[in-house]
């Protein structure tokens, strides 16, 4: 016998502010990963000072748009929250290890909780996962 778990599906305000905070952060990702392939001195001088080799900008770029992509499509979204979680864990592990200030060190875990607080506010699926009060 299956139990039968009603989800609770989000208010048509939390789903449009779900789908466009997403497709902003969509953009911004897909063109931070574009401009790691193509590599402009504004994007190598950082990121060689970060003490990453610049022939590892475009693999990074490319991890960066294949997790990007894994999000942006529905059904892969969460696959893409997981992917996205642990590059957006890399970037922070770095900015700590070099001892950056508070605004680098925080700027990737916010882009991290953007990616689930709108992947929240578009999926019921998700929903239904977390303990959370109605």
């Amino acid at each position: 016998m299956q139990s039968e778990n009603p989800v609770a599906r989000p208010s048509k305000l939390a789903l449009w502010i779900g789908w466009i905070l997403s497709t902003l952060l969509v953009l911004f990702l897909l063109m931070d990963g574009v401009m790691k392939l193509f590599k402009p001195d504004f994007v190598v001088k950082p990121t060689v000072q970060l003490g990453i080799p610049e022939r590892d900008i475009v693999g990074i770029g490319i991890a960066l748009l294949v997790c990007t992509f894994f999000y942006a499509v529905p059904q892969t979204a969460v696959l893409g929250a997981i992917l996205l979680t642990g590059y957006l864990g890399g970037a922070i592990a770095i900015q700590v290890r070099i001892g950056a200030g508070v605004f680098p060190i925080s700027f990737p875990f916010i882009f991290c909780v953007l990616v689930w607080l709108t992947l929240l506010l578009r999926e019921p699926r998700l929903r239904a996962l977390l303990p959370m009060r109605t």
